[in-house]
């Protein structure tokens, strides 16, 4: 349990390491939660097992609105939807995986005005447009190997879901962001090694130092661990780089993200910085999207039967387009349901960057704000049956407004999980139409909870044939 909930602390030191590069410190009198001690609340997160379960506590304990101190700096959580809606900006609100990367890369986090921020943004949006567009035809071949591959399985063959989709993750975004450099499966690999040391649900495991000294002081930082991060970080920058290069101002029939970053008004080093950010992001969250979909799946089979439905309505014996997947409305209330039961990506954070107010509460300038969005997807106030896996729930428009005012779904939602929306979406169309997706039976699947939610353990499945 100390590992998980080091990656807490270690998120924490992230986001208030990327706080205090920008902005001095202030001393802040006014708090609501638990007391303030030497070392602040993080023995607390440490002995709740992560930042979530902390919050959930905190939440439950004082109310929507909490403080708590990190060391002698507050932090407020915001822990219902009425709340949130008082205090979202969709201009000001910080992608986590973004902050949280570029603190760890050493990039400039934060860095920017607002325009550029918004340009950048766009130029990412559109690079997701694009390599979708434009890639359709492998995203739907490598769904296909798969389906292969466990069609070739006898029934009773227990199926490693999670490598598998993290895998199948790998292969989608290497090819779709970066190019056919990773059509050459060792290429794929090593790019899987190198994201294994680097990405935020390995970053406990390499800079777990961190957490530990600020908790006892010695900050004794394994150099062998940092020289294999710092390793891995340079490869793949020397990658990019490469390939940057390569796609200036040359044309290819192959649209991948890079190139959309490369045609706007971005230098390379700007340029270096969005694709590896969108990179580290899109292979976990589209490889835990995809896992937890089809966990959810394998234990709900009215769901199932109903999606299976809905694919053969859409498609009957003809082939998966782009244009038929967008007809697919109940597969999509059914990846929403996946976030939001699974509480994909449980916080989100913000600076308070002009002294705020939420209800009767004070938020002071140069607070660190965060969403608790894994109590708030579990608010049963807000979400009737909160743990029961239900899509239909997306039926009714307001949910869904409310779903996409938590950034989501809609205009709100991040680049990275717009893309692990359409990837699983074709791989759901392609695996469900062909195979029963079944549980293991008298396996419990135990919930980690890190920036993004995994199995603590790896998830099993079988699978039969329909045909």
């Amino acid at each position: 349990m100390l590992d998980f909930a080091i990656f807490a602390v270690t998120f924490l030191l992230a986001l208030v390491g990327a706080v205090l590069y920008l902005y001095p410190v202030s001393v802040v009198l006014a708090f609501w939660g638990p007391g303030r001690r030497p070392n602040g609340n993080l023995p607390d997160i440490v002995n709740s097992g992560s930042l979530h379960e902390f919050l959930v506590n905190l939440h439950e304990r004082y109310g929507p609105v909490v403080s708590f101190w990190f060391g002698r700096r507050l932090v407020v959580s915001l822990g219902t939807v009425d709340v949130l809606k008082q205090h979202i900006n969709p201009n000001k609100t910080s992608d986590p995986f973004e902050t949280m990367l570029k603190s760890l890369l050493r990039y400039q986090s934060g860095g920017g005005n607002v325009s550029e921020k918004h340009m950048r943004k766009k130029l990412c949006e559109n690079g997701v447009t694009n390599s979708l567009k434009s890639n359709f035809a492998l995203l739907l071949k490598l769904s296909e190997e798969l389906l292969d591959k466990w069609l070739s399985y006898p029934e009773t063959q227990h199926v490693p879901l999670s490598q598998h989709m993290l895998g199948f993750a790998m292969k989608s975004v290497t090819q779709m962001v970066m190019g056919s450099t990773f059509e050459n499966d060792q290429e794929v690999i090593r790019f899987q090694k190198n994201h294994g040391t680097i990405c935020i649900l390995t970053y406990f495991q390499v800079w777990s130092e961190i957490g530990k000294g600020f908790l006892d002081g010695s900050l004794d930082k394994n150099t062998t661990r940092k020289k294999q991060y710092e390793d891995a970080l340079m490869q793949l920058e020397s990658v990019l780089r490469n390939i940057i290069k390569e796609r200036k101002g040359r044309n290819f029939s192959q649209h991948i993200f890079i190139d959309s970053l490369v045609n706007g008004n971005l230098n390379d080093q700007q340029i270096l910085e969005d694709s590896m950010i969108f990179s580290l992001a899109s292979c976990i969250i589209t490889a835990k999207l995809c896992t937890w979909a089809i966990c959810f799946l394998t234990i709900s089979e009215e769901v199932q039967k109903k999606l299976y439905e809905e694919i053969n309505q859409v498609f009957g014996n003809g082939p998966v387009t782009p244009e038929k997947i967008e007809q697919l409305r109940y597969c999509q209330h059914v990846l929403c349901e996946t976030v939001r039961t699974a509480k994909l990506t449980p916080v989100s954070a913000q600076l308070q960057d002009i002294e705020g107010k939420i209800d009767q509460f004070i938020i002071p300038r140069e607070t660190l704000v965060l969403y608790a969005l894994g109590v708030v997807l579990q608010d049963p106030n807000t979400w009737p049956s909160p743990h029961k896996f239900d899509p239909d729930r997306f039926d009714d428009e307001l949910v869904m407004k409310t779903f996409s005012s938590l950034g989501f779904s809609g205009t709100q939602e991040c680049p990275e999980l717009r893309f692990a929306y359409m990837v699983t979406t074709v791989l759901l169309s392609v695996l469900v139409k062909r195979l029963h997706l079944l549980s293991v039976e008298g396996q419990v699947i135990e919930t980690k909870y890190e920036l993004v939610t995994s199995s603590r353990e790896e998830a099993w499945i079988t699978v039969s044939k329909r045909y």
